[in-house]
């Protein structure tokens, strides 16, 4: 079989022609989003991460100080989904204990996968420094993502956290957790449905690929994650 016969990959990843009940699956999310908004009126939503309109988060605070942090990543292959349906994620948590951040990000093919891992950065220098204002511990906040959420999730732990922001610790990520993640980006380039709105290049789908990032020694440095002008990533160590 060839691995990369369109037809074979759209039958592989198009996961909402493989569930053709996802329509009500995405309703129930929504309906227990709100029902989880309704019940959290100490959140704070669509609080600004970065100067777009797309780069907002919402807090969802636990009761009492010096909580941990779990930032949520949302999926939808980078391209579709928002914030505002997975609000469900954060009460049982803050139940537990932790503040549960749950962030939106800029959407392919308006913007790139590149540009997307860079507001990921961006969230997570946010949740830093700002962690004491909703009575958090900037020293203990961990990530959870779904699909390319998950992805996301993995390249953040291998950021070069100092090109980010110099006030940053190397490592300000306990750890995290990647549901359903999307590791291995080169099939994407050849998978029709969605092809068109990523808009991988073989460069570009090389070095976002974190299932072929080199093992790290000491401290991961895969890839920067500078916010400049140029853009650029790389997964050097």
């Amino acid at each position: 079989m060839n691995m990369l016969d369109p037809q074979w990959l759209d039958a592989q990843y198009n996961n909402r022609a493989r569930i053709p009940e996802h329509p009500e699956l995405f309703a129930r999310w929504r309906k227990a989003s709100a029902a989880a908004l309704a019940g959290s009126p100490g959140a704070r939503l669509d609080v600004a991460y970065g100067s777009q309109p797309t780069q907002t988060l919402d807090v969802f605070p636990a009761a009492l100080p010096g909580a941990p942090v779990l930032v949520f990543i949302h999926g939808g292959y980078w391209r579709s989904l928002d914030k505002a349906d997975h609000s469900f994620i954060a009460p049982s948590f803050v139940a537990d204990g932790a503040t549960v951040v749950v962030p939106n990000y800029s959407l392919c093919p308006a913007a790139s996968i590149e540009d997307i891992a860079l507001e990921m950065t961006q969230v997570v220098a946010w949740v830093h420094r700002h962690a004491g204002s909703f009575g958090a511990d900037p020293s203990r906040i961990a990530l959870a993502g779904h699909s390319a959420g998950g992805h996301l999730a993995a390249m953040l732990l291998c950021c070069r956290w100092k090109d980010v922001d110099a006030a940053l610790p190397l490592q300000p990520l306990l750890g995290a957790l990647s549901i359903s993640g999307l590791y291995d980006l080169e099939p994407l380039r050849h998978t029709p449905f969605i092809q068109a709105d990523l808009r991988l290049t073989a460069r570009s789908a090389n070095r976002l690929s974190p299932a072929f990032f080199a093992a790290p020694s000491g401290r991961c440095t895969r890839w920067r994650a500078a916010l400049s002008r140029t853009n650029s990533c790389d997964r050097t160590c």
